[in-house]
């Protein structure tokens, strides 16, 4: 949950925020103190206040709670280490899935955990660096269930250097439990930001446009690709978005004519600069015999 800010940009984007009820867990109890504050000074009433002070992972939610959400926002440590412990495969978050995400990197235990905990009907998305869209071995066979279940619903890569904890660039993954269709939409938003001294922003008019891509799900020339079930078999389940969105941007290109032509003005005026150096080193005197010979002896290798 961190200090709340993503749970509160919900409000934004309601036709009812007063009646939205946030739920959020963090393992910190500074941050967890802050996300409370955050919720009263955002005028947050009380009883749709429910934060937790505890382990998302190893503790999970309590069953006398809550537990299915209508939205599901998370931005967890990203490739944070986690225990991994052989109980957790029959834990109901991950039973299905065979495996669990790797001890080094609790990326799809996060999302795993979340998309447990989402309604039917619900819509989840997720912050997590690009490696969850590729990597093999334990995560690969979770990506692979996800996508033959349809739960992976879209795919939206960011700019890189977006947030303060890290300079490298993060992906979107949105996921709904229960849809028709297997196909997946990749939006490439990676160069949609206003450059900053120390971290990049996307304004609200970026905002828009992805969000645009979003809701018309379709193909759109180097900015979005919606992929067939069968686009994603063909490549092995593999989501690096350069594989469905191609961005590439081919340079100028260069005239050998032009480039010669510059080339033997450059070489003429190298030339003609020189031999005006030499000049002015011909009109040096100097009564120390020594330096006078040395200034000879450049002189002669510059003239070779």
């Amino acid at each position: 949950m961190g200090s709340g800010s993503l749970l509160l940009n919900a409000k934004k984007y309601s036709t009812d925020p007063r009646n939205i009820k946030y739920y959020g867990q963090e393992l910190n109890t500074s941050t967890y103190n802050l996300a409370r504050m955050n919720m009263f000074l955002h005028g947050i009433a009380p009883e749709n206040q429910n934060l937790r002070n505890a382990d998302t992972l190893d503790a999970d939610w309590p069953t006398g709670e809550e537990t299915e959400f209508d939205m599901v926002l998370m931005n967890p440590p990203y490739s944070a280490k986690w225990s991994a412990a052989a109980g957790f495969l029959q834990d109901e978050r991950f039973s299905d899935y065979g495996v669990l995400a790797p001890k080094s990197k609790a990326d799809y235990a996060f999302l795993l955990h979340g998309l447990y905990h989402l309604k039917n009907n619900g819509t989840m998305a997720i912050v997590l660096p690009h490696g969850v869209l590729f990597r093999g071995a334990a995560e690969g066979k979770i990506r692979e269930k996800l996508l033959r279940s349809g739960n992976i619903y879209a795919v939206i890569g960011l700019p890189a250097n977006l947030f303060y904890n890290t300079s490298i660039p993060t992906c979107i993954v949105v996921l709904k439990k229960h849809r028709d269709g297997r196909d997946v939409l990749f939006i490439d938003a990676s160069k949609k930001f206003n450059k900053g001294k120390k971290q990049n922003e996307m304004t609200d008019e970026h905002i828009d446009a992805v969000l645009e891509l979003y809701e018309k799900r379709e193909t759109v020339e180097k900015e979005s690709y919606l992929a067939s079930f069968q686009d994603l078999e063909k490549n092995d389940f593999n989501l690096n978005i350069p594989r469905y969105v191609d961005n590439f941007e081919e340079e100028e290109q260069i005239d050998l004519g032009d480039l010669l032509s510059e080339m033997k003005q450059t070489d003429a005026e190298l030339e003609s600069v020189q031999s005006d150096f030499v000049s002015l080193l011909h009109d040096l005197v100097c009564d120390d015999e020594k330096i006078a010979a040395s200034l000879h002896e450049y002189i002669q290798m510059i003239e070779g």
